[in-house]
């Protein structure tokens, strides 16, 4: 009875790799392959317009014979490069100075008298001087060009464009994230559409992993202790 329990279970483990064939689908993330297309997929708008007693449509397929490639219907995709780049320089210096001097005393009485006692009566004396100096310099720059994709039209014609790319290497995930609004007209004939033509621009580069645990600030407890002892 053992024996013949083992040998089932032996040809049940060894049974998907003699097959060929994997247990498990290939994951990214946690996200397999099929649920990766399913969430690409979208449907396509209705782009057929219906008109009454016309046989011209706007969409139809010799109604833009002369325009060019370019993104303008939802699902369109369309090249963003970014390029940003942000630089502030804040100097500041200050300088005060302040003297107080004052003599009080008598040098002179009725009847020669002597004034040796009374000739400093009240000699007070201050000064106070305060020089300060603050310089402050900030500089960021991000260069990068990724491909988007037309996410809305708005009833202007403006375009919302979106797009998003995760990177992962060596422990450390990144993901950047780009969206904002595009006339038509800033879209060059290659497709592309510079960074500073996006209105509304929201531009989010963040990092995940080994790398960002290392630069991350600490958590309030050990903040806490760190200014216990000084630090």
């Amino acid at each position: 009875m053992f024996q013949k329990t083992a040998a089932f279970l032996l040809a049940a483990f060894l049974a998907p790799l003699l097959s060929g064939k994997e247990t498990k689908p290939k994951t990214i993330e946690g996200e397999t392959q099929a649920a990766y297309i399913e969430r690409m997929q979208q449907q396509s708008p209705d782009l057929l317009h219906q008109t009454t007693g016309s046989l011209w449509t706007d969409n139809g397929r010799f109604a833009n014979l002369s325009a060019d490639y370019k993104a303008s219907h939802v699902g369109d995709v369309i090249m963003i490069v970014v390029a940003q780049g942000t630089s502030a320089n804040n100097t500041a210096a200050v300088s005060t100075a302040r003297t107080f001097n004052a003599s009080s005393g008598i040098t002179a009485l009725a009847g020669q008298l002597k004034t040796a006692g009374v000739a400093n009566l009240f000699s007070p004396f201050s000064n106070a001087a305060l020089s300060g100096k603050s310089q402050g310099s900030t500089t960021s720059a991000l260069n990068d060009a990724l491909a988007g994709r037309v996410v809305a039209v708005l009833p202007s014609g403006m375009l919302v464009i979106e797009a998003e790319r995760q990177l992962t290497m060596n422990n450390e995930k990144q993901t950047i994230l780009v969206r904002g609004l595009v006339r038509p007209g800033d879209v060059a004939p290659n497709n592309t559409v510079q960074s500073n033509q996006v209105g509304n621009l929201e531009l989010e580069l963040k990092g995940k992993g080994v790398l960002s645990d290392g630069v991350r600030p600490p958590n309030a407890l050990i903040r806490g202790l760190l200014w216990l002892v000084g630090f």
